[in-house]
């Protein structure tokens, strides 16, 4: 299942290895490049909104189905498009696979895994994005080396057919899960697929409990509160900006002499140690210890990169604030924020909770990505302040709202997080907003 992770990263970063091609093949200007580019954002965005209701009524692994044969067609699509268009309906159905693996995956392995070992394995879904994106860098460097230039980028996007093929074909062989059978009515089989599973945790009678409900401000103030503030804090760390300009800002510090390749190789190999060894310490030390420690972290190494660009600091410690920078946000919201999402919401609305989350965290990175380089044309500094000060919000504010869910099964999670009597939603919601 976390294929599905592996071919977001992959569908994510294999676009860098060909835009310029795009430029020469179709004789576009930067305009057009900019929106087949961009096509996968808007698309991501609308599929991590509008993927979460199907994924409660008709279970995740149904939904994947179809995410599945959308990344295959959207493969397929841009390495024979005959032109701009073609590319950006076939970029923009890609799009909408990466939004709804944002929401359907880790929800649905957050429901067959046991809890001591959910975080770790939620997580790998975060390890295979960063593997993807490494994948992706290192076919677009093979193929740039062997095929001709000419149809070197179609093969470039035509490499993703064959993980998406695999993702399809095996999504054929996984059960639905018993949190979702159970929230049908489903208990037999509910209780067979759990047994196959070795889950211990009585998930399904708390699933038929919550099987009338919807995603309810009134019902689910508190997981809404802490999915959104979660998913915000995700980008105001600045990490996707950051990334989508990382040529701009060491060319700005003077640094035009290394190469693309080097830093991306660099930038990448940080954030796969940093999501290594946040997977293997978020089910020993917990969720909100990661986000503490990493967001104080990062402000620490965001402040360095400020003081380089106020011309406090040489530039020689760009890159290692940087590394630094990337190491903690994948130890911390790199491998905490799909996890959480995942965690803080009853079955019936699970689905459309982790669509509010991811929504709110591409909706946030659109934005963001569109001022960073606003802010940075006045004062280079500016940005690097702003996601630093955020940073140490988020670590106060984890301190403070945000409860550990390490090693308790969901059904405990939504007793905290929501009333168990309808009846009694409007009191339970007083209770909440007072905690929150």
């Amino acid at each position: 299942m976390s294929l599905g992770g592996l071919l977001f990263g992959f569908d994510t970063a294999v676009i860098s290895g060909v835009t310029a091609a795009l430029h020469e093949t179709w004789r576009i200007g930067p305009a057009m490049v900019g929106t087949l580019v961009s096509a996968a954002l808007w698309g991501t965005l609308a599929g991590a909104v509008f993927s979460g209701a199907p994924g409660d009524r008709y279970g995740a692994r149904a939904v994947l189905r179809l995410v599945a044969a959308a990344y295959l067609l959207s493969a397929i699509g841009c390495a024979v498009a005959a032109g701009p268009w073609t590319f950006f309906v076939s970029r923009l159905l890609g799009g909408l696979a990466i939004g709804a693996s944002s929401v359907l995956v880790p929800v649905y392995i957050a429901e067959i895994s046991p809890a001591d070992r959910r975080g770790r394995l939620v997580g790998l879904f975060q390890f295979n994005i960063v593997f993807g994106i490494l994948a992706a860098y290192f076919v677009n460097s093979l193929i740039g080396q062997v095929a001709p230039a000419e149809i070197a980028w179609r093969l470039k996007l035509a490499a993703a057919a064959l993980p998406a093929m695999l993702f399809l074909v095996l999504l054929f062989g996984v059960p639905q899960s018993p949190a979702w059978l159970g929230m049908r009515g489903r208990r037999k089989e509910a209780e067979e697929v759990a047994q196959r599973l070795g889950l211990a945790e009585p998930a399904t009678a708390q699933s038929l409990e919550d099987g009338s409900q919807r995603l309810s401000w009134s019902v689910h103030r508190r997981p809404i509160v802490l999915a959104v503030l979660l998913a915000l804090f995700n980008q105001l760390s600045g990490i996707n900006a950051i990334l989508y300009y990382l040529n701009d800002i060491f060319a700005a510090a003077g640094f035009g002499g290394l190469s693309a390749d080097a830093r991306a190789i660099a930038v990448g190999f940080a954030n796969l140690l940093g999501t290594m060894a946040g997977i293997g310490l978020i089910d020993r030390i917990g969720r909100r210890p990661l986000l503490i420690a990493g967001g104080i972290v990062t402000a620490a190494a965001l402040v360095g990169v400020a003081l380089v660009f106020s011309d406090r600091l040489a530039a020689a410690w760009l890159l290692p604030l940087l590394v630094l920078f990337i190491i903690a946000f994948a130890l911390s919201q790199g491998a905490v924020i799909w996890v959480y999402l995942s965690e803080i919401f009853p079955a019936a609305v699970r689905a459309r909770g982790q669509a509010l989350g991811s929504a709110t965290h591409w909706a946030a990175n659109a934005v963001i990505s569109l001022m960073f380089p606003i802010l940075a044309v006045g004062d280079r500094a500016a940005p690097f302040w702003v996601f630093a000060v955020f940073m140490l919000v988020q670590s106060v504010l984890v301190w403070r709202l945000f409860p550990e869910t390490r090693r308790r099964a969901l059904g405990q999670l939504v007793g905290r997080m929501t009333p168990r009597d309808p009846a009694g939603d409007r009191r339970s919601a007083a209770t909440n907003q007072a905690a929150v």
